[in-house]
């Protein structure tokens, strides 16, 4: 049973060929050695040929928007990884996402990527032998392989309607049952597969998974994981519009470009299963897995909008050195076992491994980079500096950072619950651990404000935003913004560098004013 697509014109999805006019003229390819040898060959495809032992390893973003800081940390540690080992760093563009995919922004995030300094040995600028290094112009070898599939009975048409999906979902959560597929197309005759097409019915191409087949990784970050079979069902490979699906390609694509590790963000962990089993349909070998952990804002909550910046490009638009952008993203998950916070880009070549990123979600805090971004500036030679055309937004938010803006807070509607649950309590705490140096003491250590916090919660008999709230309006004069115990180990670390325009309040002066509060209630 042959598998064709209306939508390929020599190799390239012709849907998309309107929509991404190249801005740039594509590599030339005439076939790659590996992806010629899938298309002309009619036996099981074979992974690239990878010079022995040598490491390999991918970034793989979607070009549907800017560079994420979580994108950019992925990158920088595959990047850091390959330098270290001697290895090669690919580039690999995902864009099978036709509706949302463009050239514009694959353009912006790789001159983001140059930015950072994050060069590539391979990508769809500087060909290799394992290429096309789109998945776009990929798809002619996607085809290839989906038919090797179906052929040896791995998977099949499936011509169920929207309606009858829907109707599967509605009824085994009526039965308490995981939501998988149950059509009949797993076991349709050849008879009722060919009624279907005769009336021109297009189907997708499902994955035949195996039952009751436990599937295991060893990750180097969150060690061995185990997934059963039963909880997935039958997954789609192929679209009905002939388009392969994401994790058909990355499988495919990792093994043929001879892909050894792959560091990734933990939310494709899940993916993983899927995967593992179309690496073993094909007779491919895994890869070794990192699943880095993610990134959360100040509030633990997952990196937005809403709290700033996010892109590497805004952050280069405010002033933010690269140098002092790549440390502090080496930082997020990963540390070398010692108490060094300044990294040279050469020093992070030496002493990254994966063995030392933790599973914990890293929080990205803008005060920590702003400070690390100031000794890089320090850094520099003073003509260097003169010559540098420094965007100051930034210099706007380190202002309300400095800033305590204690009485218009507690004037807002927002305020009123927490202070009439008994915010004196709490501020009667820190100002007496402000005066005994214990708050001080907190300040200046890794996780010790921390564990203050926990002590003070447990004395109060108070925890969650009973116990933070008030802690935060009392310490920062604010109800939301970055990590209070962050803020406090910038309040203790400044020696009077800081000057009187930049509405800096200290320490002491804050104390002050919240004595002098807490005295009218």
């Amino acid at each position: 049973m042959r598998l064709s697509s209306p939508l390929l014109r020599n190799g390239v999805c012709a849907a998309r060929s309107k929509c991404f006019q190249p801005v740039f003229k594509p590599a030339q390819y005439s076939k790659s050695r590996v992806y010629s040898a899938v298309l002309d060959t009619p036996s099981r495809a074979s992974p690239a040929n990878t010079n022995g032992n040598q490491v390999r390893v991918r970034f793989a973003p979607s070009p549907t928007g800017n560079l994420h800081v979580g994108g950019a940390r992925t990158a920088l540690f595959n990047w850091l990884y390959a330098k270290k080992h001697g290895g090669k760093f690919i580039l690999r563009v995902e864009d099978t996402d036709a509706a949302r995919s463009t050239r514009a922004s694959e353009e912006d995030m790789m001159r983001d990527l140059k930015w950072l300094g994050l060069d590539w040995d391979e990508g769809p600028d500087c060909p290799g032998e394992v290429g096309p290094y789109r998945q776009s112009e990929r798809t002619e070898l996607y085809l290839k392989l989906a038919n090797q599939l179906v052929d040896q009975g791995l998977a099949y048409p499936c011509f169920c309607t929207d309606e009858e999906l829907e109707a599967m979902k509605v009824d085994a959560a009526a039965k308490k049952l995981p939501p998988i597929y149950r059509g009949k197309w797993a076991t349709a005759s050849k008879e009722e597969v060919d009624e279907m097409k005769a009336k021109g019915v297009i189907p997708c191409y499902r994955f035949r998974v195996p039952k009751n087949k436990e599937i295991k990784i060893q990750d180097i970050v969150r060690g061995e994981v185990t997934w059963n079979s039963d909880t997935l069902g039958d997954f789609v490979l192929l679209r009905s519009n002939g388009l392969p699906v994401y994790n058909f390609c990355v499988a495919v694509d990792d093994c043929l470009m001879g892909i050894t590790h792959v560091i990734r963000a933990e939310e494709h962990l899940p993916n993983t299963l899927r995967q593992v089993l179309v690496y073993e349909a094909l007779g491919f070998a895994q890869p070794i897995f990192s699943h880095v952990s993610l990134i959360l804002a100040p509030d633990k909550s997952k990196l937005s909008k809403r709290h700033g910046a996010t892109s590497v490009g805004e952050f280069k638009e405010q002033g933010f050195l690269a140098p002092a952008m790549v440390n502090y993203l080496s930082l997020l998950g990963w540390n070398d076992g010692t108490e060094q916070e300044i990294f040279t880009v050469e020093e992070l070549h030496q002493k990254f491994s994966l063995d030392r990123i933790t599973k914990s979600p890293a929080v990205f805090d803008k005060t920590k980079l702003s400070w690390m971004n100031g000794q890089f500036l320090k850094a520099l030679p003073e003509e260097e500096i003169v010559s540098m055309e420094l965007i100051t937004e930034g210099e706007g938010q380190l202002k309300d950072l400095l800033a305590y803006p204690l009485e218009e807070i507690l004037a807002t509607d927002e305020a009123k619950e927490i202070v009439a649950d008994n915010i004196k309590e709490v501020g009667d705490a820190i100002i007496a651990a402000y005066e005994s140096g214990g708050l001080m003491e907190a300040a200046n250590g890794d996780g010790t404000f921390k564990k203050w916090m926990k002590d003070l919660g447990k004395a109060q008999t108070r925890k969650g935003k009973r116990l933070f709230m008030p802690a935060r309006i009392i310490l920062t004069g604010r109800m939301h913004g970055t990590d209070v115990g962050e803020q406090l180990k910038m309040l203790a670390l400044e020696n009077g560098d800081v000057t009187p325009e930049t509405g800096y309040v200290p320490l002491a002066e804050r104390i002050e004013k919240i004595k002098a509060w807490l005295a009218t209630l």
